[in-house]
């Protein structure tokens, strides 16, 4: 065996080209090469790298083994069967490797033995020669075939050695052997009327191998002429797309003989191949050789055809010619693809010259009409480069995107050159695998997710989701979110997300009121390698849900219920008091309406339904308003859905005149200081309470200075006559205010002297009230007997009352009304303001330190203790009397008539 091995380097991968030559009738499992090693391959990458053979190349004679790269024999290779008479025989294989691509072409020929003997096509030859033929003439034979080809093919013909006849032996211009009997001496019918002879056909082999038949020369009786054709050879030229009945040529063989002996009619030769029988005709009268059937210039571009002509007399003599036709080709043969290899996919970050394909065109034609020219149809990122010989490579010609297109038709079309020009084509479909080079997009950069309040935990409230335009396992999406700390707590115990959905899930209850929205980020990561990953924002907005009633504010008051003072001289529109609620909600959640739900039956009052503004409607009515206080319940609403109320309770109590209701004021100060809630509002209440109070407090010490310098007679007129006339006038007019319960904090008493004439002085005293807290004064007239002891008790008082009025200061001072107006709003001008109103002026006879300690609500004195400083179990034994110690505890009882009246205002 012959190994030739020539290696070609292309670029973008090796094709090489390896030849092995192996005998026919070799057995089955001959090693013909190892394909591997004589290409220097690595065995042990021939498995990783799919060495494997071109599909539409294997062939059923020949197997490679995958493993080694042996090539052996698998069937009986008989040359003659697979190549005919080809001179030469060649089985064609292509084998490749992968990763990188590397293309190895293997041509085996097969090499001829001398398998097969030469045959005639008859075992006997039979050949009529007229006595009257001179010698050389010459009668062609039929030839024998041998489908040995080369130096085993037909060598030579031999005959038995006789007198009469010797072979010539003659090459055909396809090399075909063949013999013509050529006539050495002049035959005599009498003396022999038949030869016999033995023809043998020899081939070359080694050593050679022969056939023969029987030759029989039928010696016939004169014919004088024979046929002549014009010439011995005739060459013509046929197109082989010619139609069947297409003259081939014209044949004329003249005798000069008359009647039958001149006659000549036409036939092939013995020797002429039964192929030129199927492919052309001869008529037997004129000679006219026609096309039989199609003749195809690429099974054979040259056909020979032996004709005879003889007479029709008795022993004719055949004349010969030879007709060479020559096929002329027609471009009557598309181009053939052939693809050796097609790489299923490539991938879309394959590097451009990357090759794709390979694949052979072929044009069975000649000359320009078997010149292809071959091309990628459209507009794809592939182009073919020329390997060797009719092989060409596709290969990428830019970057591929699998997200713009995951797949191409790659279209080849080759054209020859013929005319018509013919072409064919063919389609691969090439598959572009997918890289992770495209990272998650979010279908938004931020989302906002309102969810509302008082959610159930574990609730959906909202879907986030991301693209991935890769395929397969690099499209798989996973979702997180990013840790962050909300409020001091971890993002994930407000919220968690479905790795695989990207639903979002609230975790637990919000509440507006204590969160109003936050944002965290999630994260969508591929499945790639590596992986690839996005984020986006999601603000979540707690939406307010009406689940906070209105709380009210102010005005406030005890139990619940506030008081507010409304004169009976009030015009119309007169601001009673204003409601202020709070909701802890927000937007119509939180609008606030008000209204009047009960108490309000005659229409007395209306409410602004905005501000909370409780005015009066009308003047105050004696007949319409037999009252003396109003109970109003007003409700405060929202305007949420379902909408939520509160309601306060008012109570407004009708007075004479606006300072009468100003005991109150302080109250209402702090109503409107909760109110207003403001730092401003709250530093000018202190500076104007600060004010007032200091304001107070000058007046009375400008008193107690006065009261000192007043003589103590006039003080004792004052105190028998008048003043206790006045006490007892101002008693009277107290009995008709309301009545209250009293508790011994709330009350001091002082001793009055015994019970005498008429003009016994009584002593004004006032309670001791709260803060704030409206109060009529309360005045005890005690009356005694013993005139001498009162004055000298009177006379003291100045004293005492002069050193406890610094003491008071303070406490007096805070019942300024809050208003900053002390003078309207204290108890000391509504006195005055009512002694003066009374038809006799009571006090025209007192002095001024009697005006300042008889009738002053400001007046008050302190308890006594006893000698023996044991507190009495009476209040009565707390008193004391200059000169009246001797007086027994049961007389001094007995003395004295205590009587009193305690008047109180209607208070909160």
């Amino acid at each position: 065996m012959i190994v030739l091995l020539l290696v070609l380097s292309i670029a973008d991968g090796v094709l090489s080209q390896i030849r092995y030559s192996v005998p026919e009738e070799a057995d089955h499992g001959t090693l013909v090469g190892n394909i591997a090693e004589d290409l220097g391959l690595d065995l042990t990458k021939l498995a990783s790298r799919r060495f494997q053979v071109v599909p539409n190349s294997r062939t059923p004679y020949l197997e490679v083994n995958l493993e080694t790269g042996a090539l052996l024999v698998n069937e009986n290779i008989d040359r003659e069967q697979i190549c005919k008479q080809s001179a030469t025989c060649q089985l064609n294989m292509e084998v490749f490797l992968e990763n990188p691509l590397e293309l190895f072409r293997v041509e085996i020929e097969v090499v001829d033995i001398n398998d097969n003997p030469p045959s005639f096509p008859e075992t006997d030859i039979t050949v009529e020669i007229s006595e009257s033929a001179s010698p050389g003439t010459r009668f062609p034979l039929e030839s024998a075939f041998d489908p040995d080809v080369g130096s085993n093919a037909l060598r030579t013909y031999d005959i038995t050695s006789n007198s009469y006849f010797y072979l010539d032996v003659q090459t055909q211009s396809d090399g075909n052997k063949f013999a013509e009997l050529v006539l050495e001496k002049p035959l005599d019918r009498e003396q022999q009327a038949a030869h016999r002879y033995v023809l043998t056909a020899v081939d070359g082999g080694q050593p050679p191998r022969t056939g023969t038949a029987l030759l029989v020369v039928k010696v016939l009786d004169s014919n004088d002429n024979v046929p002549v054709f014009e010439q011995p050879v005739y060459t013509v030229s046929l197109q082989e797309d010619a139609p069947v009945g297409t003259l081939v040529i014209q044949l004329n063989a003249t005798d000069l003989d008359e009647g039958l002996n001149g006659e000549v009619v036409y036939s092939f030769s013995n020797h002429i191949s039964s192929r030129v029988k199927d492919l052309f005709s001869i008529d037997p009268r004129t000679g006219r050789v026609e096309v039989r059937a199609q003749v195809d210039f690429e099974e054979s571009g040259l056909f020979q055809i032996f004709v005879q002509a003889k007479d029709l007399g008795p022993n004719a003599v055949p004349a010969h010619c030879k007709v060479l036709v020559k096929v002329s080709d027609v471009n009557d043969n598309a181009p053939e693809i052939s693809f050796s290899t097609v790489t299923e996919s490539v991938s879309e970050k394959a590097a451009p010259g990357t090759v794709i394909a390979l694949l052979s065109v072929t044009d069975r034609d000649a000359e320009q009409n078997g010149q292809v020219q071959v091309e990628i149809l459209g507009d794809v990122p592939f182009k073919l480069k020329t390997s060797f010989r009719n092989y060409f490579t596709i290969v990428t010609d830019g970057a591929l995107d699998r997200e713009q297109a995951d797949s191409y038709s790659v279209t080849v079309v080759a054209r020859d050159k013929g005319s018509p020009a013919l072409a064919a084509s063919k389609s691969i479909r090439v598959q572009v695998s997918d890289e992770n080079d495209n990272a998650p997009t979010f279908t938004q950069e931020a989302y906002d997710v309102y969810v509302t309040e008082n959610n159930v935990p574990g609730a959906y409230i909202h879907a986030v989701t991301a693209l991935d335009p890769d395929a397969g396992q690099n499209s798989l999406l996973g979702y997180s979110i990013l840790e962050c700390e909300i409020q001091g707590m971890s993002v994930k115990t407000y919220v968690s997300i479905n790795e695989e959905t990207g639903y979002l899930y609230a975790l637990r209850s919000f509440d507006y009121e204590q969160l109003k929205d936050f944002s965290f980020q999630v994260q969508a990561r591929d499945s790639g390698g590596p992986e690839l990953s996005s984020n986006a924002t999601v603000r979540v907005i707690i939406v307010d849900q009406n689940d906070n009633p209105p709380a009210v504010l102010a005005p406030l008051g005890r139990n619940g219920t506030a008081q507010e003072p409304l004169p009976r001289s009030a015009e119309p529109g007169y601001l009673v008091t204003r409601i202020v609620a709070m909701d802890a909600d927000d937007g119509e959640n939180a609008r606030l309406s008000y209204s009047i739900q009960r108490g309000n039956e005659n229409g007395m009052f209306r409410m602004d339904w905005r501000t909370g503004e409780l005015r009066t409607a009308r003047r105050v009515s004696t007949k319409r308003d037999p009252h003396q206080l109003y109970e109003l319940l007003v409700e405060v609403r929202d305007h949420g859905q379902p909408p939520l109320s509160s309601s306060a309770s008012v109570l407004v109590v009708l007075v004479d005149s606006v300072a009468e209701g100003r005991g109150g004021a302080g109250e209402r100060g702090g109503t409107a200081k909760a109110k207003e809630m403001t730092l401003d509002l709250t530093l000018i209440l202190i500076i104007a309470l600060g004010s007032v109070s200091f304001i107070f407090l000058l007046v009375m010490i400008v008193l107690a200075v006065r009261c000192q310098k007043d003589k103590k007679l006039n003080i004792y007129t004052c105190l028998t006559a008048d003043c206790c006339l006045g006490c007892s006038a101002c008693c009277s007019r107290q009995g008709r205010a309301r009545k209250k319960k009293l508790s011994k904090s709330d009350i001091m008493l002082v001793q009055s002297p015994p019970v005498g004439g008429a003009g016994a002085p009584q002593v004004p005293v006032e309670e001791s009230g709260s803060f704030g807290s409206h109060h009529q004064n309360q005045n005890y007239c005690y009356q005694t007997k013993h005139q001498r002891a009162e004055l000298s008790y009177l006379v003291d008082r100045p004293r005492r009352v002069n050193s406890s009025a610094f003491q008071e200061a303070d406490m007096v001072s805070s019942k300024d009304s809050g208003h900053g107006d002390s003078e309207q709003g204290d108890s000391d001008h509504d006195a005055t303001n009512r002694g003066h109103s009374s038809g006799t002026d009571l006090f025209s006879n007192c002095t001024e330190e009697c005006k300042a300690l008889g009738h002053s609500d400001r007046c008050w004195m302190p308890s006594f203790v006893a000698s023996d400083g044991r507190q009495g179990p009476d209040y009565r034994s707390n008193l004391h009397v200059p000169g009246m110690d001797s007086v027994p505890d049961t007389e001094r009882g007995k003395g004295f008539a205590s009587s009193f009246r305690v008047d109180i205002p209607e208070t909160a």
